[in-house]
């Protein structure tokens, strides 16, 4: 064993340990896994008591809590959250709850979730919603399964728009499955509408897309709608929640099933996760849609009541007969999202929107005032903008950290020859004094 691991057993100890699982050392046990993944030394250092590991995590928070402007989007966005939020959610009876099998001692979960499902309903203009999904991207997979089991057919097209990190997701979802997933390049960071249209026969279950994209392009699908439906396929629209609140719902565009992500309502970034996915549908779909579904009721004496509804038992016991796996989901996150939406209410998501969206147009202008910077202008945005720089964005982000800022997502790792592109998102907690200093450190970090 070598010396610089620490490790509390004695070498007989490991030796007994080693023999009973059938391998004669350590350095057998992890033969399986290729050197350069393994760590050469561990470096462990001695425990530490209560008080001296309380100080090392505040002074490690301390550090991590240094001022950095943030810029990025590309599906988690720095959003304001109501303190109400918080409040509401870390009450026991919420925390701590589990799945609502049993109706007469979970009226509390159920009702917040059967609130939830309304919420999520109205939001996206659709009829139906299910109590929640792990989150945005399962959400998209969850959708395209939806779609195979409604229409029988093998395969799904998705607008190269759509975010990457979902994309990924839906290709594992549909891996060992006799299932081809055809994705259409994009235009100018549009979808390439006559592509979709070559793509489309009677073999496609559903079109995918997503509003605004992953360029922060926004664009009206209603005609595709049409097109899709026409070819006997489902259009799945992936959205941005907080743009409903001035954008065209998926509904109004013809959708049959709205997914997204839930993290930007009353969910903190939290380094990526975890978040909840929302997954809503047309009524006709609601069958097939995964997860659990509350529904209202009455009891004997004619009292409201709420129960899970619409779901065999074998969803949760028997997995080859459920339309998803999903059982304790996000639950707690999906009523986050509820309290958010309740505690500003139609107006203020509006107005929240509004704000996201003018400032957004402010740092488009300021950052197109920059010598050298071009700003995409293929649609109307929200609050993403796509800018290409004149040199690779990626050593550019990493300048502009040394100086406070994250300035937001580049596209080289996701789109060929877009080494140069940068998606910048502005939020409504960006003020124009950030937005200028944003302008002035890019210029500067492109003129070195």
């Amino acid at each position: 064993m070598n010396e610089s691991h620490y490790c509390p057993h004695s070498p007989e100890e490991i030796s007994e340990m080693l023999a009973a699982i059938g391998v004669s050392s350590v350095e057998e046990l992890f033969a399986p896994i290729p050197s350069d993944l393994r760590a050469k030394t561990f470096n462990i250092p001695p425990g530490m008591s209560e008080f001296e590991t309380y100080a090392r995590m505040q002074a490690i928070v301390a550090d991590n809590s240094k001022s950095m402007l943030n810029f990025i989007g590309g599906g988690f966005y720095d959003h304001i959250i109501p303190s109400v939020v918080d409040h509401l959610s870390g009450r026991s009876e919420f925390y701590t709850a589990y799945t609502p099998y049993q109706p007469e001692c979970s009226q509390g979960t159920l009702q917040a979730l059967f609130e939830y499902q309304t919420a999520i309903c109205r939001l996206t203009g659709m009829d139906v919603s299910n109590a929640s999904l792990y989150d945005g991207a399962t959400a998209c997979a969850e959708a395209a399964m939806m779609a195979l089991r409604v229409t029988g057919r093998n395969r799904i097209v998705v607008d190269g728009c759509v975010n990457p990190f979902s994309r990924q997701v839906l290709k594992t979802y549909l891996y060992n499955l006799k299932v081809e997933v055809v994705e259409i390049a994009p235009l100018d960071g549009t979808l390439n509408r006559d592509e979709l249209a070559k793509a489309l026969d009677d073999s496609v279950a559903a079109v995918l897309v997503q509003n605004p994209n992953f360029f922060g392009c926004v664009e009206d699908f209603s005609a595709i709608a049409d097109q899709v439906h026409g070819a006997g396929a489902l259009l799945v629209a992936s959205v941005y929640p907080v743009s409903l609140g001035i954008l065209k719902t998926p509904a109004g565009m013809g959708a049959d099933i709205a997914v997204g992500d839930g993290q930007s309502l009353g969910n903190p970034l939290s380094f990526g996760g975890p978040s909840f996915g929302f997954i809503a549908a047309k009524k006709a779909l609601i069958r097939n849609m995964p997860g659990r579904i509350i529904g209202e009721t009455i009891d004997k004496q004619g009292r409201r009541g709420y129960v899970l509804t619409l779901q065999a038992r074998e969803q949760h016991i028997k997995r080859h007969k459920a339309t998803s796996n999903i059982c304790s989901n996000q639950g707690l996150y999906a009523l986050r999202g509820l309290i958010f939406l309740s505690s500003i209410g139609k107006q203020g998501l509006a107005e929240m929107a509004r704000l996201n969206r003018d400032k957004a147009e402010y740092a488009k202008a300021q950052l197109a005032d920059i010598p050298g910077v071009t700003v995409l202008q293929s649609a109307p945005t929200f609050n993403e903008f796509t800018v290409f720089l004149p040199r690779p964005a990626a050593a550019v982000v990493a300048d502009l950290l040394k100086h406070g800022l994250a300035a937001g997502v580049p596209l080289g790792d996701y789109y060929e020859d877009s080494a140069n592109a940068l998606v910048v998102t502005v939020t409504e907690k960006r003020t124009r004094k950030e937005i200028d200093h944003l302008a002035k450190e890019l210029e500067a970090a492109l003129c070195n």
